[in-house]
C-alpha cells in the first residue's frame, strides 16, 4: 500500500470535520488547485474512504458512512480493539478526547463491525480510586460484553485454571477495576468476577433468560456488593435520567452509579443525606432531568422549584 502524503491526511481531516465541503473551499484551505483536490479525492477513494460528490454550483465532497473499513487506518480486529479501548477511556474516566476520537472512528465504521462494538455497554461506577488500576485486555471486555448482549452462557477460566460457567449480566467498573456480574451456574449464586482474572473459552454456551439481580437493578447490586449494608450508606437514594453522556456525568458522580441510556443520555443512581440535597446535587449537572424514582425525589424537585421561583421573583 503506498504511503499517504501529509496533504492526503489534511484533506481527510477536513472531510471529517464537517458534513459538506465545496471543492473550491477545500482547494483554498489546502492551498492547491481544484484539479489536485479531485485527484486526491480519487486516491482516498482507492484507499477505501467513501467520499461522495455533492451537487452544487461549485461541486463538493462528503465523507459518508462506509460499506468497507478504509484499509489505510486499521484492519477489522485493530478497529474493534481501538473502539473498545476508546469506549473504556471515555466511559470509565470521562476522557473527552477519547469520546471525540470514538465518534470519529464510528463515523466510518462499516455495519458488520458497528454491530460488534454496539454489544459493549460500559457501566461506569465512579469513586476516588484507592488502589492501582488492574489492566484488562480489550478483547476480554469485548467478549464479556458480547456475551451479555447476546444472553449466552459464558465459559471461562478464572485465576488461570479454574473452569467456570456463568450467565453474564453486566460489566461494571468500580475503584479502577473491571468486574463481570454473573449468575454462577456451578455454584448456583450471584458472583462478581474480576475481569483481569478471566480467560474466555470459546464458543459460548446456550442462550438463557436473564435472572433478576438482587435489589432489582445493577446500581443497587453494585452498591450493596462493594459498600455493604450498615456502613454509612446514604439514607436517601434515587435514580434519574439525564440528557448528558455517561462519560461526562461519571467524572463528577463520586459514589453514584452511571449507566448508558442511549446516545447522549445516561441513568444516574445517587444518594444524599436528604431528598432536597439529592435533588440539588442532580440539578448541578445543568441538563434535562427525568426522575425514575422514588416519588420522594420528585417531591423534592417540586419543593426546590418553588423555593427557587420565590428567590428569582
Amino acid at each position: 500500500m503506498p504511503k499517504t502524503s501529509a496533504r492526503l491526511l489534511a484533506l481527510l481531516s477536513l472531510l471529517q470535520a464537517r458534513r459538506d465541503w465545496p471543492g473550491t473551499l477545500l482547494a483554498e484551505r489546502l492551498d492547491i488547485s481544484l484539479r489536485t483536490v479531485r485527484r486526491d479525492v480519487d486516491r482516498l477513494r482507492e484507499l477505501g474512504y467513501p467520499i461522495a460528490a455533492v451537487k452544487g454550483p461549485d461541486g463538493g465532497y462528503r465523507l459518508s458512512a462506509g460499506t468497507e473499513l478504509p484499509p489505510l487506518l486499521f484492519d477489522d480486529e485493530q478497529a474493534v480493539a481501538l473502539t473498545v479501548a476508546l469506549q473504556v477511556a471515555a466511559s470509565g474516566s470521562g476522557d473527552e478526547a477519547a469520546a471525540r476520537a470514538l465518534h470519529t472512528v464510528r463515523q466510518v465504521m462499516p455495519a458488520r463491525l458497528r454491530r460488534r462494538i454496539e454489544a459493549v455497554r460500559v457501566t461506569a461506577v465512579e469513586r476516588p480510586a484507592t488502589r492501582p488500576a488492574a489492566p484488562v485486555d480489550s478483547d476480554v471486555l469485548l467478549a464479556l460484553s458480547a456475551a451479555v448482549h447476546a444472553r449466552e452462557v459464558l465459559r471461562f477460566y478464572y485465576d488461570g485454571d479454574n473452569p467456570r460457567r456463568a450467565e453474564p449480566h453486566h460489566v461494571v467498573t468500580w475503584d479502577s477495576r473491571w468486574y463481570l456480574i454473573a449468575w454462577d451456574l456451578d455454584r448456583a449464586g450471584w458472583r462478581t468476577f474480576r475481569a483481569d482474572r478471566i480467560t474466555v473459552r470459546t464458543p459460548n454456551g446456550p442462550r438463557f433468560v436473564p435472572r433478576e439481580l438482587p435489589g432489582g437493578d445493577v446500581a443497587t447490586y453494585v452498591i450493596g456488593k462493594f459498600r455493604g449494608s450498615g456502613d454509612g450508606s446514604w439514607p436517601c437514594q434515587g435514580t434519574v435520567l439525564l440528557d448528558l453522556p455517561a462519560a461526562t456525568v461519571a467524572r463528577y458522580s463520586r459514589d453514584g452509579i452511571v449507566e448508558e441510556a442511549g446516545p447522549g443520555r445516561c441513568r444516574l443512581t445517587a444518594g444524599s443525606w436528604s431528598w432536597p440535597a439529592l435533588a440539588a446535587a442532580v440539578a448541578r449537572f445543568d441538563a434535562d432531568i427525568e426522575v425514575v424514582g422514588p416519588p420522594e425525589l420528585t417531591d423534592a424537585f417540586a419543593r426546590l422549584a418553588e423555593r427557587f421561583r420565590r428567590v428569582a421573583g
